[in-house]
């Protein structure tokens, strides 16, 4: 890679899910003054990616609506019940059409608010096109999982993505090639109301 040149990395923000564990979709709750999603929406554009994709499914016409009016693609996955697959093969079927360029997706998550572009640039600043990497970021207890960066050459097997399982099984199938990377916080996913308002309380004083 060019010296001082950052790979054309697109960021795609997963948030089709219908949130049913919260009861209300977790893409618009409160996350400070903004929503889980705008919030994901701002640290992907604050981050040195070339383009931000979010990705929508269930409750899409009411969750665009809340979507401030920020630089970013919007696309409707119409097989969200299908699961996170699904949504990584809408975003990337796109990229491969419309954004032939790209070097590289960074696929996020909507839910993960601890996430911040600085770790998002971290990923993208360890990443060499044409090497046939995949940057994931490190779990407890040995897993890998999201965010994490696929090079160009894993699009065709991720525009074929169809279940829940999502991308794992191609971190699961290129291990030897995958580098992990932790981020400075713990990171979070909020599957509940009770995971949400553990987190928000903690990040934000109570009015």
């Amino acid at each position: 890679m060019e010296a001082n040149r950052t790979p054309q990395t697109a960021i795609v923000i997963l948030a089709a899910g219908a949130s049913s564990r919260m009861g209300s979709p977790k893409q618009l709750l409160k996350w400070g003054d903004d929503s889980l999603l705008n919030h994901a929406i701002k640290t992907a554009i604050d981050s040195k990616g070339s383009e931000v994709i979010v990705v929508l499914g269930a409750n899409h016409k009411l969750i665009q609506k809340e979507i401030h009016n920020h630089a970013v693609t919007i696309l409707k996955n119409t097989d969200w019940k299908h699961g996170l697959g699904k949504s990584i093969a809408c975003a990337v079927k796109y990229i491969l059409d419309a954004k032939p360029i790209t070097e590289a997706v960074l696929i996020t998550l909507a839910d993960q608010p601890l996430i911040d572009s600085d770790y998002l640039n971290d990923i993208i600043q360890n990443f060499t096109p044409k090497e046939n990497q995949i940057i994931a970021t490190a779990y407890d207890l040995g897993k890998n999982g999201v965010p994490v960066l696929f090079d160009k050459t894993y699009f065709e097997a991720l525009s074929k993505l169809s279940n829940d399982y999502g991308a794992k099984q191609l971190l699961e199938a290129y291990e030897s090639l995958v580098k992990t990377l932790k981020p400075p916080l713990k990171n979070v996913d909020l599957d509940s109301k009770e995971d949400y308002e553990k987190l928000h309380n903690a990040n934000f004083k109570i009015k």
